[in-house]
């Protein structure tokens, strides 16, 4: 079978650190061309990868002879590119937030369909081991009923890690959307239904910005939130974490507590109301810090969605349903009232 040509849209730090090095790695995938408004920056990665560089998505699609694309941009385009491949005939793995709104994201979908190609949606958390174990637990009923949970996501800012540093298109709300909502919150609005198997239903939110300057993003933000079935708990999501990252989810059960990437040496601590508790050695969740864990799985998932002619694990409509609960939480702030989530 020959290999999947693919495409990467955006050479900033995802596509370097994530996309890039995981289609290389993969046997049936061959990069074909790279992307990047900023030429220089297009220049070094397809030297380095050995292939054609462009400073037009529009020229690399009408050009190129491209099986799939990444979109790795700035989230205000993650809908024009994603729709401009779709309807080229190329599959689709677009970062998350999949979209800056509602519509944007039904008409990535509607394009998917009308031209029969995959779209999925990067949301690395649930493929981390961790998360898939406690899954897993809760799946099986070892857990019991769900009565509440906590999840936060937070660092110091994507200063530290963008390739534009404090110029990053990241602190800049037209090319942004959201800030530490859209860069962390999505993704462990995300993973809570992953986790839980159910939809949110309502959102009530604090969101700021307080602890970075010349921006117009928020950097702090405070979610709670309630599930079909009156599962209740918060999420948080934040770039003021300035001594270290936190990325730890709590499940609090009718016969168990699960403790996810809250422990430095075990991913997933167990503890049983009998007193009994049970500790895993998973490997360190995937993060920016030295010893975090390298592949996200989300090429190799993607890939496999094409090959074998399956749905993404994160499709477009999973993708959207995580973007409604941010959806949500923006109108919650602004209201200053419960808010419901769209279906």
């Amino acid at each position: 079978m020959s290999k999947l040509k693919v495409a990467v849209v955006g050479c900033g730090s995802i596509a370097k650190h994530r996309h890039l090095i995981e289609y290389a790695a993969h046997p049936e995938v061959e990069i074909t061309a790279v992307c990047d408004k900023v030429a220089e920056r297009a220049k070094e990665i397809a030297e380095k990868y050995n292939v054609k560089a462009y400073t037009s998505y529009e020229e690399l699609l009408a050009t190129e002879e491209i099986d799939a694309v990444s979109v790795c941009t700035p989230n205000y385009l993650h809908a024009p590119v994603s729709i401009a491949a779709l309807n080229a005939g190329c599959h689709v793995l677009c970062e998350k937030p999949m979209a800056s709104s509602r519509e944007e994201a039904e008409q990535m979908i509607k394009a998917a369909e009308k031209n029969n190609k995959k779209l999925m949606i990067a949301h690395n958390q649930r493929f981390v081991l961790s998360h898939v174990k406690a899954r897993q637990l809760i799946e099986s009923g070892e857990v019991g009923k769900i009565y509440s949970f906590r999840t936060t996501f937070g660092h110091g800012g994507p200063e530290s890690w963008s390739a534009d540093g404090k110029e990053s298109w990241f602190f800049k709300k037209d090319q942004a959307f959201i800030g530490a909502m859209g860069d962390l919150g999505v993704h462990k609005a995300d993973l809570l239904r992953f986790l839980l198997g159910e939809e949110f239903v309502e959102v009530a939110s604090f969101v700021e910005t307080s602890a970075k300057e010349n921006t117009n993003v928020d950097d702090n933000a405070v979610f709670i939130l309630k599930s079909e079935s009156g599962v209740i708990g918060t999420l948080a999501a934040s770039w003021a974490y300035n001594a270290g990252e936190d990325n730890s989810t709590i499940i609090y059960g009718e016969k168990a507590i699960l403790r996810l990437e809250d422990d430095p040496n075990n991913s997933l601590v167990v503890q049983y109301t009998n007193g009994e508790v049970v500790r895993y050695e998973l490997g360190k969740i995937q993060s920016n810090e030295e010893g975090g864990q390298k592949n996200t799985h989300v090429v190799e998932n993607f890939v496999q969605s094409i090959t074998e002619d399956t749905i993404p694990p994160i499709s477009g409509e999973e993708g959207k349903k995580s973007l409604e609960i941010i959806l949500a939480a923006i109108e919650s702030n602004e209201s200053k009232k419960i808010t419901q989530v769209l279906a």
